[in-house]
């Protein structure tokens, strides 16, 4: 009979256990989807005051690495896992689940007082690889350009990488900063530097660039025509039990109510109603 009513003690406290896991959700990740996470976070926790969400922004790696560790229920990411990710992911027998929640463009930026407007695809990587060094090759003013990159570890970093470097390295004298908002105030406190940015932190601080004659904006990034673009992730182990806070959280992107959340903060909607 003891045992009996030990094992029933231990079932009842798993039980609570597991209920009180159920509402307590932890995302990890991109710097570039923090916004929308913590904007989901705090309308989700409005609606349901007794679940708790914490967000943070260590990177895009570090989301994948913390969903591996199981120290994390989501883990928001700028780019897709790589294949070294899958494999750990894997071995700790976890399944990663991609969620697209929404789309962004990558702009690049400069001092509202530089006169530069437009720069090609080629004339960029030229930049980032050192070949074009001053201003003044570009037609602007007499001064060494000051070029801001996102730290390796960062998924925009990754697509910039691949979507304009191709391959060739980025110059030795490149500033590393870790997050979007830390490349935006660099951008904004030094009138020779240039740096790129999701385009939710573009601000009147900054000035956007055309790329190819294409401004980066949620019209040009959802008809494709701005070059540089690419979905944003959150990523959980194996897909949520439906109805569960985790599944109506991840799922909060297919809503009217999410659709607005993210138009708001400056990225663009998978989806439209």
């Amino acid at each position: 009979m003891k045992i009996f009513k030990t094992l029933l003690i231990i079932a009842l406290a798993a039980g609570f256990l597991g209920a009180a896991d159920a509402n307590k959700i932890v995302v990890d990740g991109s710097t570039t989807v923090g916004p929308i996470a913590k904007a989901f976070a705090e309308y989700y926790m409005k609606l349901n005051p007794g679940v708790n969400i914490t967000v943070s922004e260590s990177g895009s790696g570090n989301g994948a690495k913390s969903l591996v560790n199981q120290s994390c229920q989501v883990a928001t990411m700028s780019r897709l896992l790589k294949l070294n990710e899958y494999e750990a992911a894997v071995h700790s027998e976890v399944l990663p689940v991609v969620h697209v929640v929404a789309l962004d463009g990558i702009a690049m930026i400069v001092h509202p007082g530089n006169p530069a407007k437009a720069l090609t695809m080629g004339q960029i990587k030229d930049i980032y690889t050192g070949k074009i060094t001053n201003w003044k090759q570009l037609g602007g003013p007499n001064v060494p350009i000051v070029i801001i990159s996102r730290d390796t570890n960062s998924g925009t970093y990754e697509t910039f990488e691949t979507r304009v470097m191709k391959g060739e390295k980025i110059a030795k004298n490149c500033e590393y900063v870790g997050s979007n908002g830390a490349v935006r105030q660099r951008v904004q406190s030094t009138t020779a530097a240039i740096g790129y940015v999701g385009i939710g932190f573009i601000d009147n601080t900054v000035k956007a660039l055309l790329v190819e004659n294409v401004m980066p904006t949620p019209e040009t990034v959802k008809d494709g025509s701005y070059p540089i673009a690419r979905p944003l992730y959150m990523v959980t182990n194996d897909y949520p039990k439906m109805g569960s806070h985790l599944y109506r959280f991840v799922t909060l992107y297919l809503s009217k109510k999410g659709q607005a959340i993210i138009e708001e903060i400056g990225f663009i909607p998978v989806t439209s109603y």
